[in-house]
């Protein structure tokens, strides 16, 4: 008996969603809530498990179709036996080899359209890579890394086999155009968007790290031992938000119509980077948490982003926005507000730096944080202010002790 199976509900006001990729093709088998699809949603990639154990006769719509809640995706004829993979056709014996050779085999069926992309690109055999994808998929980042390796080892071959004052053969130019995820998509119109609506303003501070990173040695072994996580500069910077937020009521709003909607809590959502762009899940009542509660949701989102378990739920809501470019080497930046939101802090790499202190120049760890801002809602002197109660957190972070 064959079973259709159908787009789960997706969140709440979601209705729709694109197939991102199929992770079973017809004639495989199936077992009871394995996945066999992945939506993209505007916010996250859902997989589809299935309900029953079989094989999958049919696709019923094709990656990059848009899908509503409800409707058939595939069909999975329960108990049946899986038939054998139809073997590609054989080439010309005077044929070269095609660079998509490796990618004939059965494990290349589950490789989503990225990766194989990425697979065709750099010619790399897909079989010899060891995935960190959920259930241990391959990602473009393996094939990428696999790539690099590859290259780095074959390069002094190369180079010995090289005809000496041969010139180096010309390089290729290729050009590829790819359809933008649905993701992708909702998170160019919801920045620029944001360009559009709000009057933004950016308002920079530096800060010295030497205290946080001071309490961050002398305690994080014990904080890990009694904790089990690790302490991270995130907690210290989201409890001083949090400080900053609650003397500034006005960062920690949005405009809703000609209404200002002002909270008596603080949902900070963190800017986290996941294989198919940005998400931002929402660390739920940070003000009253403390450091252990922080770092632990925050690892948990890091981890949920890279394997794609990260929900809607996840996602909803938030009050006000931390992004950290300084992970990725960021030395200064203007981040654009998270709608509805109306304030975004920037974080950056710390670098020791000169500075003055007591008349003379000292070497400090030092870092740029950057606010920007609404400033349809918010004032100049409340951004600033804002800002400078992080810094002074930062610097003293005996005050997120004593609420000062």
């Amino acid at each position: 008996m064959a079973t259709e199976i159908t787009v789960p509900a997706l969140g709440e006001s979601v209705t729709e969603a694109s197939i991102g990729e199929w992770l079973k093709q017809p004639g495989e088998a199936v077992a009871v809530d394995e996945p066999i699809a992945s939506l993209e949603t505007d916010k996250v990639a859902v997989d589809v498990p299935s309900p029953v154990a079989g094989v999958l006769t049919e696709h019923k719509v094709a990656v990059g179709d848009t899908v509503e809640v409800g409707a058939v995706l595939a069909f999975v004829e329960e108990g049946a036996a899986a038939s054998a993979a139809p073997k590609p056709a054989a080439a010309k014996t005077e044929a070269a080899p095609a660079p998509a050779a490796v990618t004939a085999s059965d494990a290349s069926q589950t490789l989503s359209p990225a990766v194989r992309r990425a697979v065709l690109e750099h010619g790399v055999d897909p079989s010899t890579i060891k995935g960190t994808g959920k259930d241990g998929r391959l990602t473009k980042e393996d094939v990428i890394a696999a790539a690099k390796a590859k290259q780095s080892g074959a390069a002094p071959a190369q180079a010995a086999d090289a005809p000496a004052g041969s010139a180096p053969a010309p390089a290729s130019r290729n050009s590829e155009r790819v359809k933008m995820t649905r993701m992708r998509q909702t998170i160019a119109k919801r920045l620029k968007g944001a360009q559009e609506e709000a009057a933004l303003l950016t308002t920079f501070n530096d800060v010295d790290m030497s205290a946080v990173i001071e309490a961050r040695g002398k305690y994080k072994d014990l904080f890990a031992k009694k904790h089990d996580i690790k302490l991270g500069f995130m907690g210290f910077f989201a409890k001083a938000a949090c400080l900053a937020l609650k003397d500034v009521p006005s960062v920690n709003a949005y405009i809703e119509g000609d209404e200002v909607v002002y909270h008596d809590y603080v949902d900070i959502s963190v800017a986290v980077s996941a294989p198919n762009g940005l998400v931002v899940p929402v660390i739920r009542d940070c003000d009253k948490k403390g450091f252990a509660g922080i770092e632990k949701d925050i690892a948990d989102f890091g981890a949920r982003a890279r394997d794609g378990s990260l929900t809607m739920a996840d996602m909803t809501g938030g009050t006000f926005t931390i992004s950290n470019g300084g992970v990725f080497g960021s030395l200064m930046s203007t981040p654009i507000i998270n709608p509805p939101q109306s304030a975004v802090l920037g974080l950056h790499r710390i670098e020791d730096r000169p500075v003055a202190v007591n008349g003379e120049v000292v070497i400090r760890p030092m870092m740029y944080i950057a606010l920007s801002y609404d400033h349809r809602l918010i004032d100049g002197r409340e951004a600033v202010t804002a800002l400078k109660i992080i810094k002074d957190a930062i610097e003293d972070p005996t005050r997120m002790l004593i609420d000062l």
